[in-house]
């Protein structure tokens, strides 16, 4: 969801009329926070985008996944035609696997972003489904674990645990994971994440509770992009036993000893 400006009432009532609710961004609410933000194109993949034609290639040791697919429309005063691409790549006999996002923008801003989930929403009542999540940018060097208590209620995404690359220190590592738990039991099981392999690129990160579900928004980019220009961002996803094997680090030596 890159951010700009729109203008012109018939441009609007056009623009507004490709949209559907879900694409419609309301701030100043529980599920924005108070962050006013502007769609250039849509509409959002999550929900609306048509089915893509990948290319799929095959190696000894690996799956690869490309998939591409160009925005529908645009706001008031932008362009329609931003490409979008996504490289999967997935090792053979490993619990995660690679992937990048790239933008090919055909329209100007001084602040675009592509929005994702990372490592994907978490859907639960009272945290029977996880037992804690862990936010490797908050908390000082060792990160923040935050029990799964903390989201019983509902709050935005500026309340707490919020991230943004103008008011934080760049960490080191980006690491988002929460640990699963078993809803019979209660054991704790493995974590699942969401690592940035540059943290640099991210704009604003957030994990905040809405009814039923935690969100783990993060939106890269949030630079000056013009018309022709690019912008990407890799990461790596999957289950680790620990937070230490998240490290990119402990991830790159253990894919390169294959």
């Amino acid at each position: 969801m890159p951010r700009g400006l729109a203008h012109g009432a018939g441009q609007r009532r056009a623009w507004r009329s490709q949209l559907k609710e879900t694409d419609r961004y309301l701030f100043n609410n529980d599920y924005h926070g108070k962050g006013a933000k502007h769609m250039v194109e849509g509409p959002q993949l999550s929900n609306s985008r048509k089915a893509v034609q990948p290319q799929i290639i095959r190696g000894k040791d690996f799956i690869a996944v490309t998939t591409t697919y160009r925005y529908e429309y645009a706001a008031p005063g932008r362009k329609a035609g931003s490409l979008l691409t996504q490289v999967f790549v997935f090792p053979k006999g490993k619990r995660y696997f690679f992937s990048m996002d790239r933008i090919d923008s055909v329209n100007e801003s001084d602040l675009m972003f592509l929005r994702t989930d990372m490592p994907g929403s978490l859907h639960h009542e009272h945290g029977e489904t996880f037992s804690e999540i862990y936010l490797s940018y908050l908390g000082g060097p060792k990160g923040l674990r935050i029990p799964s208590s903390e989201f019983h209620n509902v709050f935005p995404p500026d309340e707490k645990f919020n991230y943004r690359r103008d008011a934080n220190t760049i960490p080191e590592h980006f690491i988002r994971a929460y640990r699963l738990r078993d809803q019979k039991t209660g054991k704790p099981g493995p974590w699942l994440a969401g690592i940035t392999l540059e943290p640099s690129v991210v704009y604003e990160a957030w994990c905040n509770q809405r009814p039923g579900i935690v969100i783990l928004i993060e939106e890269c980019g949030g630079r000056s992009v013009k018309a022709g220009e690019s912008f990407n961002a890799a990461f790596i996803v999957g289950y680790f036993d620990t937070i230490d094997e998240c490290t990119p680090s402990a991830t790159a030596t253990r894919t390169t000893s294959l």
